[in-house]
């Protein structure tokens, strides 16, 4: 018997996520069950009980109380039937956003998992389980005996999917190595050293019989090293000082001895003994094991080596790129560094230069992380003329550089009285392309790039700002304006008369990202993303907002499917069409064909360094191959993704990133300080 609260107390009615009803009716069925020794009944009210124990990764205060009298319940059954219950019962002790067990609860808790502990690992040995949920299994017992390795439960990968995304212990970024799994026909890494034999858990414990089947030749031949390590770790009865890649040799080595059908669970064994390996984080560029990159916030982490490479020291322009690539350790393919203004490979050849456009007193003498930089770029491209790049900020001057040589071609020029917060460029019937621009307070302004003048004085006061813009052509030949406010104001302006000649978004969703994406030379669709997450596409061609034109809407089943909240939006040219790309706030990145409304290809998936309010820009480089690049406003980090081939590079700055251009192969980035730019490609 453990320490457990009376069902009848009244401290029930203080706790969250439970009735005390509930778990009444679940120890009846538990009680039925190990009477009679059937398994029906009991599961379907513990899948329903443990939706309230914890919800989202969240758990309530319930559960402290609950455990002791289901763990004692269910380790009555027959350990045939309980996996899944152990298996439930970890994620629960290792989920993230726990909170402190209450001090009349402290005891009795404690007792259970020491219970859960001895019950899981009967279950474990005698159970016939899938090589997968025999995984789990055994990581339940590892987080019931206190190790933190238990937590990787919660994001232990599956080889069926290939890829393998790991966090950086120091720095949170995540790391994502393509094409992990194989199953190789020796080991791809050296088996972890033996646990310190001073380490042994004290006071007795249930792992002696898990050690006794841990055969070494369960895998194969040259994998008995990562047997014995694993038995080490059982005999030693998995004590906290347990270095995490020992412990996944004592999950793998179980997977291998204790997964049905014998074959699978072997193959898949050698699968994921890679997971004992290292990896190298892109971003701070430091090693670790695997082990660490699976866990949160790991006990006793420490990196392997320091990196050898040292980021640049220019403040204004200095920046790290790397290329993830397949391989056991995350090794990059591909490695950058900065020696003054030229960008060298990894093996030292040029690859190109890293231009800092001329400084700017409003900008450059801004402090870092204060208000003077850019938050606004626009490329210019004039046929026959340089390309120019246009950038503002809260200084209410908008400047223009040439993208060859990075020289200031326009000083400051002022007129805005407010902070300019978006621009574009907006190429004219007759061969003219003015630039525009929208201030903070709605006002909104043209420019001539060829000469700096403004063409019309920035007018308008619309409550919440401009805060995007595109340019729409329509098929009766006419160029159109297109502003967004936060208020759900989406207007269609005529550039050369500054009237508004039409609005969009007739639900008047408030608007944080829009974007043009031309589906034919001559018409141009709307995308626009509002702040609840949705995505709304229209035609500006038809004069009732209400009517869909040739606008097809983003699948809702797709973005249900994955649970995509959109928060910015970006047209991504492609040899033979123009896709939508939109992002969302963990750093997923999803392509969609306008013209049916569908999504194309996997898509990017989420990562934690570049997670945030997303910025995208893409472009079509030499040889028809299209890039997107996607980050983090007032971040640091990139992520360049190729779509076609699904390669994803990366980039870290010194400085903080708040918008994105590209200018053919040159990405301009716009930050805290000014606008550099870097080559997407060799020079």
């Amino acid at each position: 018997m453990i320490p457990k609260l009376p069902l009848h107390s009244p401290r029930w009615l203080d706790l969250d996520g439970v009735k005390v009803e509930e778990v009444k009716a679940l120890l009846e069925q538990l009680s039925s069950a190990a009477a009679t020794g059937s398994d029906d009944g009991w599961r379907q009210t513990w899948t329903y009980l443990a939706g309230g124990l914890m919800d989202d990764g969240t758990v309530f205060d319930g559960a402290y109380a609950a455990l002791p009298h289901l763990v004692e319940a269910a380790a009555a059954l027959p350990p045939g039937q309980t996996a899944d219950f152990w298996v439930d019962l970890g994620c629960i002790v290792t989920a993230e956003d726990r909170p402190p067990v209450p001090a009349d609860l402290e005891t009795g808790f404690g007792a259970a998992l020491r219970l859960a502990e001895r019950a899981a690992i009967r279950s474990l040995l005698a159970a016939d389980t899938t090589p997968r949920v025999c995984a789990h299994l055994v990581l339940a017992c590892v987080a019931f005996a206190g190790h933190h390795m238990g937590e990787a439960l919660w994001r232990f990968p599956d080889p069926r999917e290939g890829d393998l995304l790991l966090i950086c212990p120091e720095c949170g970024s995540d790391t994502e190595i393509p094409d992990f799994f194989v199953d190789p026909a020796r080991p791809p890494a050296e088996a972890p050293g033996r646990p310190d034999p001073a380490h042994v858990r004290q006071g007795g414990h249930p792992w002696g019989e898990v050690a006794a089947a841990l055969r070494e030749e369960a895998v194969g031949e040259e994998w008995e090293p990562f047997l014995r390590a694993a038995r080490d770790v059982a005999v030693a009865g998995v004590p906290p000082e347990t270095p995490g890649q020992a412990v996944l040799c004592l999950v793998v080595g179980m997977v291998a001895v204790g997964g049905t059908p014998q074959q699978d669970a072997r193959e898949l064994a050698r699968q994921l003994m890679a997971l004992t390996g290292d990896f190298r984080c892109w971003d701070c560029e430091q090693t670790w094991t695997i082990a660490d990159g699976l866990a949160e916030n790991p006990d006793g982490a420490s990196p392997r080596h320091r990196p050898t490479e040292a980021r640049a020291d220019s403040d204004e322009s200095a920046a790290m790129v790397e290329s993830t690539a397949p391989g056991r350790t995350g090794e990059a393919a591909t490695r950058f560094r900065q020696d003054g203004n030229a960008v060298l490979a990894a093996d030292g050849t040029p690859w190109g230069r890293i231009s800092v456009f001329s400084d700017v007193p409003v900008f450059s003498d801004s402090a870092p992380g204060s208000s003077g930089g850019v938050n606004a770029l626009a490329v210019v491209s004039r046929p026959g003329r340089p390309t120019l790049v246009a950038g503002a900020g809260d200084r209410a001057a908008v400047c223009l550089w040439d993208v060859a040589d990075a020289r200031l071609v326009h000083a400051p020029l002022p007129g805005h009285r407010d902070r300019i917060r978006s621009m574009t460029a907006l190429p004219l019937p007759d061969g003219r392309v003015l630039l525009a621009s929208g201030g903070d307070t709605g006002t909104i302004a043209l420019w001539n790039p060829v000469t700096g003048q403004p063409v019309r004085e920035p007018a308008g006061d619309w409550p919440g700002g401009v805060t995007g813009m595109c340019t729409a052509i329509v098929p009766d030949g006419r160029t159109l304006l297109v502003t967004a406010t936060p208020r759900g104001a989406v207007r269609l302006w005529d550039p050369d008369t500054g009237e508004c000649v039409g609005r969009l978004n007739p639900y008047g969703s408030p608007i944080q990202s829009i974007a043009a994406v031309p589906i034919s030379a001559d018409h141009t669709l709307i995308a626009a993303a509002d702040t609840g997450g949705r995505l709304h596409v229209w035609d500006p061609a038809v004069e009732d907002p209400w009517e869909r034109g040739a606008a097809v809407q983003l699948s809702a089943r797709a973005l249900a499917d994955a649970d995509h909240r959109v928060a910015a939006v970006a047209a991504v040219p492609t040899p033979d069409r123009t896709m939508l790309a939109t992002g969302d706030n963990q750093g997923v990145v999803m392509l969609w064909d306008l013209a049916t409304g569908a999504p194309v290809g996997d898509g990017l998936p989420a990562s934690t360094g570049t997670g945030g309010l997303p910025v995208i820009t893409a472009s079509t480089l030499h040889g028809g191959h299209t890039v997107l690049v996607t980050g983090t406003r007032h971040g640091h980090r990139l992520r360049v993704w190729e779509p076609e081939t699904g390669a994803v590079g990366h980039i870290a700055l010194d400085v903080v990133l708040t918008c994105l251009a590209t200018a053919g192969p040159d990405l301009i980035v716009g930050h805290d300080r000014g606008v550099l730019s870097l080559p997407l490609t060799r020079r």
